[in-house]
This record gives structure tokens, C-alpha cells and sequence, in this order.
């Protein structure tokens, strides 16, 4: 076969590739499993993945030999040919093949839609593409894992199994993308979360995370840097109940858009829900006087925790949880502020990233289906964040229909250390709430007006941020949110008054220090503050008392050789105050 050059960059012909991927798939496990019946194939982000309904479970060593199916049926270069049929015609032809699940998917399509299959080889599916042309042009697959997953996401449905695999344009690629995967497993925050004692999560409360002692030091450092910075650009701290009357979720909108998500109760035989965000609670607040036009903009912060109904299977240490607190602040402004306030959370945002050395990218989503208000406001509210992203200079892209149900937004997506993206700020620019709410402020005219609204955040959920940092830095987080910034080892019990010393010395300069004078030896010792990611390890044997110093290890620039104590802390304050990362 003649080698051609596939660009993989664009995102169209990656989804072909590995759509194609999912053909060959479904194709080998056919052959080596003819009872086997199909469900669905898609493209996902990094792969793509098919269900099947079979009998026998899948083992790893079944993985193996599907992979080898596939390199054949690769191998033996297929043409991907599309036709269509009627639907009486497609009905007949999956029930003549046994597959009731194309069957059904058929049934479900509108009566105008065309029905097409893909056939390669003797192997045909019902998909409406599109395909590489060739099954040759797949070049390197692994199949990596076997999940259940229920019919449709419908858990009444039955449970099916889904393998998922990835696939590239060579064999170099996707050693460099398996290498990131196995390093991503090393970092992750459940992993590092456990050895570390950051936080846990029992049976007793799925998705309702437990934060230990350690896990709490990075919160409240991470807490009082957004309570600093807020406090610099003139917002005001509140906080909003976590149970509010159902009748509230009604006029916010939450009730007809987001039900499914949230949690209820009953107090005095009334209907309450908890809350699963926290803007009708400032609504609540900027209703309790009149303003002027004068007193705008009126900028509400508020660390608000929330509650969220997440299926079961969704769930996922820190990143994905029932509760969560979200750094939410609501900006209330006149229409001639709108420019401004979005410039200044851009600034924010582009800030506390850079802080912590992510690059990030903006997506601008627009209008939903399901959304509330007049097309001339949400045109106005997608012009106004147009027009601060051009005005900042900033590159974004379009993400057609993915805007809030209340207003278009701008959706911050940092990249970690491996390449990953993590969608964290949002800006989302809103003209509905005020009117439910039936907001006003008196204009300079003496009449009232209506205000308009920017919900936004910058962390996104602080569980989730606190996961991404463990996962980013690999545990070895900056000085200024290490749970143990210090670790003073005594090569024997003999130099522990002098350790006990410094350590007090340190501590009461704000350093948070551990002293280990246990009578271990040193290399054990080295090896445990190593393991658990300690910024600073400081070895005290007889020189460095006699001296009044310590040998000192930094965990990103490795030996630093003998240090007067004092020096160290000065140091170490220097770096805390200036945020190193």
C-alpha cells in the first residue's frame, strides 16, 4: 500500500479515522464471535469505543485477539462502501442479521431521515458516516479496556459490554499517546489523594468527598488566595443557604431546565430543593434594597457549596462529585459596563492560570435548544462577549448551542502538563434572571431600569481544581499550598533537641514543618519524605549542629547543600510570598 499522510490535526478527519476504527472493531469481534450482537460505534475524545451484547465477558487475553482480527482485517484493505435502503428495507435487512438494536435505532428515526449502512468486506453496519475510504489507511490500534455500560445510558436498559480503543496515523504516535496514559496513571488524584491523605471517599457517601487534614491546607490556601484577589478588584464576599423553596427554583428556570439534576426535601410539609447553583441565592440578595445607577457595578462573591445528581457510573474521585463549591461571583451592571466587567474577569482568569503555568484556550457557546428568553437578547449577549474576546485580542472558536439555558458564555479550557483540557472559568453573560427576578436599580433619569447580570467562575469547582493541580504538579504542588513545606530528618536521636529547635524556629515563621527524630535510618527516612512530595527536606547530623545548619534537598532542584537556618527561611517565605511555581 502506498504510505499517504493523514492530517490528524484536523478534528474532522481524526473523528473519521477512529469512527473507521470502530467499523474494524465491530467487524473482528463478528468474526470471532458471530453471536455477538452490535449496538453503537461512535468517535470519542482520544478514541473511539463500540458496545456489543454477548454472553461471554471479554477478558484481556480476548482484547489480544480481537487486536490481531483487526491488523487482519487493516491488512486486507477494504473499500468503506455506503448505500442506503427504505425502512421497511433496513428493518428487514438488521432483522435477517439478528441485530435487534439496529433494529430499534432504525424504529427511532424520523420517517424523513435516510437510512444508510456501511459495508466493508462481508461485514455491514447501519451508521451514517462518514468513513476513510479504505480500511488500509489505518495504520496502529490498541484496544485498551473493557466497561459496562447500560443500553441508550438508560440503567432499566440492559447492560451491555463497550470496548474502548485509540488509534493513530503510526506506530510513533501512539507509543508517545500510550506513554502520556501510563504517566497519567502515576498522577492520579486518587492515587496521589490516598498517599498523600488529601481526601477520601467511602461508600457511605458516593461523590460526597472527605477532606483530611492535608487535603484542607491546599483548600485554605487556595480559598485565601481567591478571597485576596476578589478583595483587590472590589468584590464583596456572601453567603446563600444550601435549601431554598421549591418555588424559587421555579422562577429562576432551574425547575423546567435542570430538575433531573437536583435534590429535594420536604421542611413544614413544604416542597424545598438544595441547591445545585448558587445564582438565585445572589438574585435573592441584590433584591433586598434599591440601587442607584450610581452604585454600579455591584460585584457578589461567593464560595457557595452545591449539590448535584451525578449517575453512579459518572462519578470520579474529585472530578466528578455530587457536592462541590464553586468560587461563583454574580456581577450586576449597567448595559454601558458590560464591555468592562468582561474584560476584567478575562484578566482575572488569564491571571490565576498563568499563576499556576497553565495555557488554557476560550470557547464562546451560543444558544441552546432548550433556553429561555427573546433571540433579541441573547444576540445582544453573544455580540457583548464577541466583542470583549476581539477587544482583548484573544483567539477563541465557536461551540454551537452549548451556552447556559439563561445566557451564552465563554468557557475557559486549561491544559495541563500531558496535554489534557479541563473546562474550569466560565463567563456567562445573562439578561433572563434579572427579569424573573424582576430586578430594577433607579437610572439616572429617576426611572427604574433592569440591570443585566454576568455569572462567572475562575477555579470552576475547588474539588475539581484541587484534582487537577494534584494531577498537573504530580502531587509536588508550589511551596505556598504544600501541606508539609519542610522536613527536618535526624541522622540520629542525638541532634533532636537541635531539629526540635529549628523546627520551632521555622514554624514560627508561618513554615509548615514537620520534624521526624525517630530513630529510623536516614535513608528510610529520605526515602518517606521523597514519597510523600515534601517541597524541602533538611538532613541534621553532627556537622550541621555543631554549625547551626541544615543540609537542604528541594524537590524540584535537587541538592542545595549546607544552609544557615536562616537563610533557608528567608528563602522559603520569599518563594511562598511570590507564589513560585
Amino acid at each position: 500500500m502506498a504510505k499517504e499522510k493523514i492530517n490528524f490535526e484536523d478534528e474532522q478527519v481524526r473523528l473519521c479515522y477512529r469512527h473507521t476504527t470502530s467499523h474494524i472493531l465491530a467487524q473482528a469481534v463478528k468474526k470471532l464471535w458471530p453471536e455477538a450482537k452490535l449496538a453503537i460505534g461512535p468517535a470519542i475524545d482520544n478514541g473511539f469505543y463500540y458496545d456489543f451484547d454477548l454472553e461471554h465477558k471479554f477478558t484481556d487475553q480476548d482484547l489480544l485477539k480481537i487486536q490481531k482480527e483487526m491488523k487482519k482485517i487493516i491488512q486486507a484493505n477494504y473499500p468503506l462502501e455506503r448505500f442506503e435502503l427504505p425502512r421497511e428495507e433496513a428493518i428487514a435487512k438488521m432483522k435477517a442479521l439478528n441485530e435487534d438494536y439496529k433494529v430499534e435505532l432504525i424504529e427511532d428515526l424520523p420517517e424523513d431521515e435516510v437510512i444508510s449502512f456501511y459495508q466493508q468486506g462481508d461485514f455491514v453496519d447501519l451508521c451514517a458516516g462518514p468513513h476513510m475510504d479504505r480500511t488500509g489507511q489505518i495504520k496502529a490500534v490498541k484496544l485498551q479496556s473493557v466497561a459496562g455500560a447500560y443500553w441508550r445510558g438508560d440503567e432499566n436498559r440492559k447492560m451491555l459490554q463497550r470496548i474502548y480503543g485509540t488509534c493513530f496515523p503510526s506506530q510513533a504516535e501512539l507509543d508517545e499517546y500510550l506513554q502520556k496514559l501510563e504517566e497519567a496513571k502515576k498522577r492520579d488524584h486518587r492515587k496521589i489523594g490516598k498517599e498523600m491523605d488529601l481526601f477520601a471517599i467511602y461508600e457511605e457517601g458516593p461523590g460526597f468527598p472527605f477532606f483530611l487534614p492535608n487535603g484542607m491546607i491546599i483548600r485554605n490556601e487556595l480559598e485565601t488566595f481567591w478571597r485576596q484577589e476578589h478583595r483587590k478588584r472590589g468584590y464583596q464576599e456572601i453567603k446563600t443557604p444550601l435549601i431554598l423553596n421549591e418555588q424559587l427554583w421555579h422562577t429562576s428556570g432551574h425547575w423546567d431546565h435542570y430538575k433531573d439534576n437536583m435534590y429535594f426535601t420536604k421542611i413544614d410539609d413544604e416542597d424545598y430543593a438544595i441547591k445545585p447553583m448558587n445564582c438565585p441565592g445572589s438574585l435573592l440578595v441584590y433584591k433586598r434594597k434599591m440601587y442607584s445607577y450610581r452604585d454600579f457595578p455591584i460585584r457578589l462573591g461567593e464560595l457557595g457549596q452545591v449539590h448535584r445528581h451525578e449517575l453512579s457510573g459518572a462519578l470520579h474521585g474529585l472530578m466528578r462529585v455530587r457536592t462541590f463549591t464553586q468560587d461563583d461571583s454574580h456581577i450586576f451592571m449597567l448595559p454601558e459596563q458590560i464591555t468592562d466587567e468582561i474584560l476584567g474577569v478575562i484578566d482575572l482568569i488569564d491571571y490565576v492560570y498563568n499563576l499556576f503555568g497553565f495555557q488554557y484556550h476560550v470557547e464562546l457557546s451560543t444558544r441552546p435548544e432548550d433556553s429561555m428568553g427573546s433571540e433579541e437578547d441573547w444576540e445582544k449577549a453573544t455580540n457583548a462577549l464577541r466583542e470583549a474576546m476581539e477587544k482583548k485580542g484573544k483567539e477563541y472558536t465557536v461551540n454551537e448551542g452549548d451556552g447556559a439555558f439563561y445566557g451564552p458564555k465563554l468557557d475557559f479550557h486549561l491544559e495541563d502538563c500531558l496535554g489534557r483540557t479541563w473546562q474550569c472559568g466560565t463567563i456567562q453573560l445573562d439578561f433572563q434572571m434579572p427579569q424573573r427576578f424582576d430586578l430594577t436599580y433607579i437610572g439616572a433619569d429617576g426611572e427604574k431600569h433592569r440591570p443585566i447580570m454576568i455569572h462567572r467562575v475562575v477555579f470552576g469547582s475547588i474539588e475539581r481544581f484541587i484534582g487537577i493541580l494534584t494531577e498537573h504538579f504530580a502531587g509536588k504542588f508550589p511551596l505556598w499550598l504544600a501541606p508539609v513545606q519542610v522536613k527536618l530528618l535526624t541522622v540520629t536521636e542525638k541532634f533532636a533537641d537541635y531539629a526540635q529547635e529549628t523546627g520551632r524556629l521555622l514554624e514560627a515563621a508561618g513554615l509548615r514543618t514537620v520534624v521526624d527524630v525517630r530513630n529510623e535510618k536516614i535513608g528510610y527516612k529520605i526515602r518517606q519524605a521523597r514519597n510523600e512530595r515534601t517541597p524541602y527536606i533538611c538532613i541534621i547530623g553532627e556537622r550541621e549542629a555543631e554549625a547551626g545548619t541544615l543540609t537542604v534537598r528541594s524537590s524540584k532542584a535537587g541538592e542545595l547543600g549546607e544552609m544557615k537556618v536562616e537563610e533557608l527561611k528567608d528563602k522559603l517565605l520569599k518563594e511562598i510570598a511570590n507564589k513560585d511555581v
